[in-house]
């Protein structure tokens, strides 16, 4: 059966990746419905090779232009385009593959609907994972990991009874600086901190990589999506990024998920689950050829924000949020050179260091904490 899908993000590394999947099987896929910011370019593209029914992008006289140029087309815009994206009546999938907490309202509405979603939005459930799943389970609405590291557990875990879980394991590549001691990154650049040895992906997931702050909002997510104390989540250094993560149980007995590194690998099996389709283009992996693989504890000294993450994950409430959104504007600004590398986490801990936190918030709260978090950043830096 055809399965109607909705995207929010198309332009971006993930959303562009998804598209490829959706091209390369047409007889089980359609895009009824997509979301792209500023990438207008691109998302010409997306319209000519997918033929959607709806398209939003993020200002007004984009979708204005775009209209004279499809007018078999629908557009919209903004915040409510994403909405109404996400909750096309056509639709069974939402894709959330944008970046940052502006995918919340709309994932939300999309879950109230019963859709299944397909999450490659970490921020999503860092800083509103309670709402979600409550949502999720009251509507029915199926949650499916589409980062490799919650990918590879969901995987691990088919057919296994999660009362019997130990721990789970996330696996980290450690980034462009897994090397460095924290002497040698304070004069790191930009450009050295987007060269990822392993993972083509987008310029703050990179960053987030680079810092492990990535890992830390994928322990968060993994405590959201599996109900796992932090306790029993554990990250171990894995350079090669072939292991993507993998599962404990009370036997001793591990369970792993191995690949080349491909997010179009979680992507479509999230699209396709419980099948498997042949990936097009895909590597398979050839151990052989590898030879070794390495492993390595991580040291939280070393790596400050996943330390940071870990004792914010632990409170719960909007610390979270506060954290997350700390850490995207910090990010910005360390992309604009405003900012030295190792001052993203000195701004994340004064942001957790000052921050009030309520234990159980709602939308409205979480939006709010997330915008005065951004503004109390740009005046530390100003």
């Amino acid at each position: 059966m055809l399965k109607k899908i909705s995207l929010l993000g198309a332009t971006g590394s993930i959303g562009l990746q998804t598209c490829d999947i959706l091209l390369n099987h047409p007889e089980e896929f359609r895009l009824v419905a997509f979301s792209a910011g500023k990438n207008i370019e691109k998302t010409r593209e997306i319209i000519q090779a997918l033929q959607p029914e709806l398209v939003s992008v993020q200002e007004e006289k984009d979708a204005y232009a775009l209209k004279k140029e499809f007018p078999h087309i629908n557009f919209t815009y903004g915040e409510q385009g994403l909405i109404e994206v996400a909750t096309h009546p056509d639709t069974s999938i939402l894709v959330n593959a944008v970046l940052g907490s502006v995918g919340l309202p709309s994932t939300l509405a999309a879950v109230r609907m019963g859709k299944t979603i397909a999450i490659a939005n970490k921020e999503t459930l860092v800083t509103a994972g309670h709402l979600v799943m409550e949502e999720a389970k009251m509507h029915h609405a199926p949650i499916l990991p589409v980062d490799s590291e919650h990918s590879a557990i969901f995987q691990s875990l088919n057919g296994e009874n999660p009362k019997q879980i130990r721990r789970l394991i996330l696996t980290a590549s450690g980034g462009a600086f897994r090397d460095k001691t924290r002497e040698e990154l304070k004069n790191v650049t930009v450009k050295e901190a987007l060269n990822h040895p392993n993972w083509s992906m987008g310029a703050k997931i990179t960053i987030d990589s680079a810092t492990m702050m990535n890992k830390g909002l994928e322990v968060i997510e993994a405590h959201v999506l599996f109900e796992m104390p932090f306790d029993q989540i554990d990250v171990l250094l894995h350079k090669e990024s072939i292991i993507h993560s993998m599962v404990e149980f009370q036997d001793t007995s591990i369970i792993a998920q191995l690949g080349t590194p491909d997010m179009r690998v979680p992507i479509q099996y999230a699209l396709s689950y419980p099948d498997r389709l042949p990936l097009i283009g895909g590597k398979p992996l050839n151990l052989a050829e590898i030879g070794q693989l390495h492993f390595q504890k991580v040291d939280f000294e070393r790596f400050r924000a996943l330390k940071l993450a870990y004792e914010a994950g632990r409170m719960g409430g909007t610390i979270l949020t506060a954290m997350n959104a700390a850490n995207e504007a910090a990010v910005q600004l360390f992309l604009q050179e405003k900012i030295a590398f190792l001052e993203i986490e000195e701004i994340i801990e004064r942001i957790m260091d000052n921050h009030d936190n309520i234990s159980n918030p709602d939308l409205e709260t979480i939006l709010h904490v997330d915008k005065e978090t951004r503004k109390k950043v740009l005046s530390m830096v100003q």
